[in-house]
Order: structure tokens, then sequence, then C-alpha cells
């Protein structure tokens, strides 16, 4: 395979933002994916939504398992620290990184075989421990790198790109998270953009365990008649529950537009994406009426996007453990091992 590197130069008139840093300078090498996959506008969506906040790219650490989407931290934030982990482990590996030195800013991308068949016991642990994360999922249905079975994310009933049907019933990743504590919980669709961006740039100040749940068709094996992950099916079952600009939570802002309202968005090949406005009686805070209200829509066959449950104040796993303010990668021998005296007091206080 022909490797093609991006230039280097950048127009000396292109935008910087308040670090100094063009949106060029948030990129990553060209995409070896498939043309038109969903994944690659997901990567476009975080390289808009990072440059937006100002992040310097060296505060960024960014971590991925196995799979057609844990490739892509390759192709956003060149210059970001980054690790690629074992199939289905990238929760742990980001958790114990997290612990080690909680200045970064740490981006988990996995996908549903990553996350929702090896990983989902790390998915789990992750969620309900409250490590401070933006933990993305770009969800397709298939195993894209395994030419195309179904994934556990795949509906019952869905058929696969040879006509097999699937049935077995899927794991909703949306509704494990709000189950296990997850303090900011949202869906999106990787064709509309606009919807995207404010939702990655809530996640990465909401300070929690931030999960997204982004829908992302395989253009090879899974964007068929037949199949709920295609752009057709998600474009015609879409149920927005809110058409939002970046909401930041510190302080909080609330936005209520209209109930009842539609607003049509482009879409990259010409279509039209209809998003319905924020219902009247739709509550972001209540994390059982969101569960209620995506199981519900599921029933009907219906895809529920946008910000789903936020829990504002949310305390993360170092507050949990009562770690040093200070990053342990920071601390001395002095701090690290502090004596037998002090081991005794604390083994004593542990009776």
């Amino acid at each position: 395979m022909t490797y093609i590197a991006k230039p280097r130069l950048h127009h000396p008139t292109l935008a910087r933002n308040a670090v100094g840093y063009t949106r060029r300078d948030y990129e990553g090498k060209i995409s070896t994916l498939c043309a038109g996959c969903g994944h690659d506008s997901i990567s476009a969506a975080i390289i808009q939504a990072a440059w937006e906040l100002d992040i310097a790219p060296h505060r960024v650490a960014k971590l991925s398992g196995i799979g057609c989407s844990s490739k892509t931290p390759d192709y956003f934030l060149g210059a970001s620290h980054g690790f690629n982990t074992v199939h289905g482990r990238m929760p742990s590996v980001l958790t114990g990184a997290n612990l080690a030195n909680r200045e970064l800013l740490y981006l988990g991308v996995s996908g549903d075989g990553d996350s929702a068949s090896i990983g989902l016991g790390q998915f789990a642990h992750s969620m309900r421990r409250g490590v401070n994360m933006v933990y993305i999922v770009e969800n397709n249905g298939v195993y894209g790198l395994t030419k195309g079975q179904f994934s556990a994310t795949a509906d019952r009933g869905s058929t696969s790109k040879k006509g097999v049907v699937n049935p077995d019933a899927p794991v909703d990743l949306v509704g494990l998270a709000l189950q296990l504590g997850a303090t900011y919980v949202a869906r999106g669709f990787s064709g509309d953009k606009a919807q995207m961006v404010p939702l990655i740039k809530g996640a990465i100040l909401h300070g929690g365990a931030a999960f997204i749940d982004i829908i992302s068709p395989c253009v090879t094996f899974n964007n068929h008649v037949g199949s709920t992950r295609s752009y057709d099916y998600v474009r015609e079952h879409n149920e927005a529950v809110s058409r939002i600009d970046f909401i930041d939570l510190a302080p909080e802002q609330i936005a209520e537009p209209g109930p009842g309202e539609v607003v049509e968005v482009p879409q990259p090949d010409g279509a039209m994406l209809r998003l319905r406005k924020l219902h009247a009686d739709y509550d972001p805070t209540d994390r059982v009426a969101a569960m209620n209200h995506v199981l519900a829509h599921q029933a009907k066959g219906e895809i529920v996007t946008g910000l789903l449950f936020v829990e504002a104040g949310a305390q993360d796993l170092h507050h949990a453990l009562g770690t040093t303010a200070r990053p342990l990668n920071t601390l001395g021998e002095a701090e690290l091992c502090p004596g037998s005296a002090t081991l005794a007091k604390l083994n004593l206080g542990l009776r």
C-alpha cells in the first residue's frame, strides 16, 4: 500500500484559534478507510470540536482498541499522545493513564465490536467508575475488518449484505451507559456533523464519564436495504430529542427551543435530514426518563439522537478515590514511599 503524507505547509491566511493553531494542525494522517465511511466524518467532527475549544493538541491522550474505528485516532490530532491497545481493553488502559496523569484530556475511541463484544465488561466498569473521559463508540453494526459479520449491536431481524437475518437481540450501549451511571450520555449520526460537534464539545468539558454512541454506516458491508445501520435507514428513522448548539456546563446554560419545530440539515450527498427540536416534556437531567424514552422509540424502530442525559456537577474517579491533586507521575520517592510507619498507620485504619 502506498502511503501519502499530508503537506506540512499551511496557507498563511488560515484562521487560528486562541492558542495559535489552525484547524489543519488538528488533523492526522490521510485515512485509509473506505471512501464514504462514516468514521471519517466522526474524525472531522473531533477535529472541529478540539479546534473550536482552543485545546492544545499535546494536552490530549487518545486511546483505542482494535477494529476499523480504532484506526481512526491516527487520522486526527496527529500531535497528541496516542496508544493503540489490544482488542476490548482500551478502557482499562485509559483508566490507568488517567490515574497517573489527571492533567491530560482523555479521548477513548472504540467500535461496537471492541466495546459491545469482547470489551463489554471493560466498557461497563469504566462507566460505573466515573472515569473522566470522552468515550466514543463508532457504531456500524458489523465487523468490517473480518468481512461484515453481525456485531453485538446489530438489531434483531436486520439482514446482512448477503441476505442473512440476524436472530440475536442487540446490545444497546446507550441504555447500558445510562443504567451504569455515566453522567453524560448522547447519541449521534455520522451524517449530521452539525449535531456531532456540539455533542463532542460538551463531552470534553463535562468532567466525568461522558459516552457518545455514534451511528456510523459501513458503506462496504452494512449500507443496504434491510440494514438498520445504513444511511437511508437512519435518516428515515432519526428522532432527534434536541436541536442543540454547544452547551457549556460550567456554568450551565439551558437551550429551550420551541416544541414541535422542525429544522432541515443538508447532508454531504445532497439529501436533507429533518430533525425535530426539543420536545416540551423531555428532561435531559432525568436518567430514568431518558432510559424510557430511548426504549420507547427503539420499540418503534426509531433512533433517538441528541443529548439524552447530563448530570451537572458530576464527579470523577479521582474524587471517589481521594487522590492527590498532583498527577501521580510527578510524585517523587518521598511521596510514593513514605516509610513503614506511615504504612502501618494506613493498615491500622483499614482494620
